[in-house]
């Protein structure tokens, strides 16, 4: 069989389609969210405090930043910088923590999406074009199954690791040591708004940045012959902890800095340079260091390489 590499972990075939598919319910997945979210609607008005509020929005602000974009995005699946082991493991570990999917599960689903949006032309679940409410049934309830689905390798470093394997069996279970140390100092209150509330509200939210970014709002960049262009959604800054500026991602996937212009606010990349002064992050890559994409040009009037060097 003829296999083609569509990525570094995407393997295709002549017969490969990103458009040749249906999208079907996920049972598990649907049951996880629509679970969490259901508690967090019903218990989260009667266990509301203002330390189970504290405590939500900082288990959020590290999951989602040390975990989910640091860990998981721009280090496990994109390989921006380097770091120990160790950090590595934990910062994947905190990612798991968000509620998505475990560290393998991630990859794969970023990777497909990312080899999809890359075709000249993609389903409408790939890429966000379905609308706003069913998009959201789509992305949190369901999957794209494809005809001809292209072949998903781990590299070996990931594959025969096994925290990463143990993770991944088990991320929806990680949950559940957090949930009984939160019990334990705050009760009800800490149990609903640090588990519940917390994974219903950053799953979703996650959802919400990808949609706008994947639909509406400002371009620097477009990239000739694929099927998606991103954009900045200037309003999620903080919330998504810079990945709003996915624009600047579509252009520059493997840079470790989001907010590549000026203004452009990014604590993802205020952590990485917190951790590379204190020598635990090096290899930092960046725009300086990386070849431009591949059919890359900018709009008129939008800076390119002047200001991503002015912003660094």
């Amino acid at each position: 069989m003829d296999v083609r590499p569509g990525s570094e972990r995407i393997f295709v075939t002549p017969d490969t389609d990103p458009l040749d598919g249906h999208v079907q319910w996920a049972p598990a997945k649907s049951l996880w969210l629509a679970g969490m979210t259901a508690a967090a609607i019903v218990l989260g008005p009667v266990c509301f405090s203002g330390s189970a509020f504290v405590l939500f929005l900082a288990t959020s602000a590290v999951t989602l930043c040390c975990g989910h974009s640091v860990g998981m995005h721009r280090k496990l699946i994109h390989a921006s910088f380097d770091c120990p082991f160790w950090l590595e493991r934990l910062l994947v570990y905190l990612g798991t923590l968000v509620g998505m999917a475990g560290p393998y599960g991630m990859i794969r689903l970023h990777d497909f999406r990312d080899w999809a949006q890359r075709q000249a032309a993609c389903h409408d679940y790939s890429c966000h074009r379905a609308g706003f409410w069913r998009d959201a049934w789509w992305q949190l309830h369901c999957r794209l199954v494809l005809r001809h689905p292209p072949r998903f390798r781990l590299e070996p470093r990931l594959a025969n690791d096994r925290f990463y394997a143990f993770v991944e069996r088990t991320w929806m279970l990680q949950q559940l040591p957090w949930a009984a140390l939160f019990f334990a100092i705050g009760g009800m209150d800490w149990l609903v708004c640090g588990i519940c509330v917390r994974v219903s509200v950053c799953v979703t939210g996650h959802w919400l940045v990808g949609h706008f970014s994947h639909t509406r709002g400002e371009q620097v960049w477009i990239i000739d012959g694929v099927g998606a262009q991103g954009y900045n959604v200037r309003l999620a800054a903080l919330i998504s902890m810079g990945e709003n500026w996915h624009n600047n991602h579509h252009a520059y996937p493997g840079s470790a800095k989001m907010g590549l212009l000026p203004g452009q606010v990014d604590p993802g990349w205020w952590l990485i340079r917190l951790l590379e002064a204190i020598g635990l992050v090096w290899n930092v890559r960046t725009p300086h260091n990386l070849p431009e994409r591949p059919g890359l040009w900018r709009l008129a009037g939008a800076t390119l390489r002047d200001g991503v060097a002015d912003a660094a």
